[in-house]
């Protein structure tokens, strides 16, 4: 977003309730949040515009998906140079069960969320697919009992 263009508390409240609602309509939205249409549709088109609003998805329910396992994944690479670090990144972001992949300051190099139906899955995965990733070293594996909190409905 511009330096001289800040987020109001009308912009706020139009992104917590398309966070919350993404589906709903341009005139439900503009009513909850106390604007007609029409400055609704340009205060979103502006979020659009400058990156604040992404994008628009639905949200899956991964279980009835069949994949309920989660793991997430340290990784210590052998290389972090900049070519090293890309084509780690890469290589990733190719993976369909890698859900989210971050780079960390700390003790290791990234931390993995891995999606998979169950834990052979995930054995496989992790020895065919993640290992395989250019430059790992080391990994450690911790597994989601539950989820407390998770960014969905």
């Amino acid at each position: 977003m511009p330096p001289d263009r800040t987020i109001d508390q009308i912009d706020r409240r139009i992104l917590d309730e398309l966070a919350a609602h993404g589906r709903v309509t341009v005139t439900e939205l503009a009513r909850r949040v106390g604007l007609t249409k029409s400055p609704c549709q340009a205060r979103m088109r502006r979020l659009e515009e400058t990156g604040i609003i992404r994008g628009y998805r639905a949200i899956l329910d991964a279980v009835s998906l069949g994949a309920a396992h989660i793991a997430f994944v340290q990784v210590k690479l052998d290389d972090t140079t900049a070519p090293a670090l890309a084509a780690f990144n890469q290589a990733a972001r190719a993976v369909p069960e890698i859900e989210e992949c971050h780079m960390i300051a700390g003790s290791f190099d990234y931390l993995l969320k891995v999606r998979t139906r169950d834990i052979s899955a995930y054995r496989a995965i992790l020895g065919q697919r993640l290992s395989a990733l250019p430059h790992v070293a080391q990994t450690s594996t911790f597994v989601a009992m539950e989820a407390v909190k998770d960014r969905g409905p």
